[in-house]
Parts: C-alpha cells; structure tokens; sequence
C-alpha cells in the first residue's frame, strides 16, 4: 500500500487538523461572501478570530494567532484598507495602539460567530452532544489551548 492509499486510509493528525480547519473556512468565508464579505479571505481569519469590541494590542494578538510579526502587520493593514479595523490610541499606554473594530468589523463578528455557531452545531448533532463536547476538551488539551483566552 502506497502513502496515499495510507493517508487516505488512516488520515494522521496533521490531515485530519487540515481538514477540519480548511472545511470551516471554506464554509464560514464562502457564507460570509454571500452576506455581503466577498472581500474577506481565509488568511485574513488570523486576526479577525480575536478581533474584539474592546479592542486588542497588536502584540497580543500576534501571540493568539501564532503568527509572526509581519504577517500580523501585513494583514491588518489590509483589513484597515477593507475598513473592518482601525489602530487607536491606547488608553493604558500612549506608546501602544489598540486595534479596534469598526462597524463593519463588528458586522463580521457578528456574522461569522453566528455561522460558526451553526457550524458546531451540526456537528454535534452529528456525533451527539456530549461526544461532541468531549472532543472539544481534547482538542483543547491537545493544543494547548485548555485555558480560556480573554
């Protein structure tokens, strides 16, 4: 049996990771575009994921999304361009800025949490309620991510 036939047979981590994550993007930015953010493109989920109504420190949102500086930067510049962020003075420190939502960021918060919401429901309702929950405990455990993030 050759590795495709394998891969195929027996998906190892690394596709089954692909293919959860590239399942929900595909469904939330191909929705998304039929609601009015044909605009918006998967790579741009990086920083729209922790967008936030109170706002988010660059750095901050850097070390959520797992990506480097630049790409980050490159990224919100072109979401500033696209109108869903602006960069604000921050409060708490006058060096620092915070990037903020603008109306049509918060639209898209609005929208796209609603979707993933459907998103999860369905499967749950898939592999039942309680299964469902217990994968997302594992997940969690598995990246690291079993503290919440706020």
């Amino acid at each position: 049996m050759g590795r495709i036939a394998r891969k195929t047979s027996t998906p190892d981590l690394g596709i089954l990771g692909a293919r959860l994550l590239f399942g929900l993007q595909g469904e939330l930015f191909r929705r998304g575009a039929e609601l009015g953010f044909g605009d918006l493109k998967p790579k741009h989920g990086a920083v729209l994921a922790y967008l936030d109504e109170n706002g988010i420190g660059q750095n901050e949102l850097t070390r959520l999304a797992g990506r480097n500086k630049q790409t980050i930067g490159a990224i919100l510049d072109e979401l500033e361009r696209l109108g869903y962020l602006t960069r604000v003075p921050d409060p708490a420190d006058r060096r620092a800025r915070l990037i903020m939502p603008t109306g049509r960021g918060l639209e898209w918060m609005r929208v796209s949490d609603g979707i993933v919401e459907d998103i999860e429901r369905r499967h749950a309702e898939m592999v039942g309620t309680e299964e469902y929950a217990a994968f997302l405990r594992t997940l969690k455990t598995i990246t690291g991510s079993s503290q919440e993030i706020h």
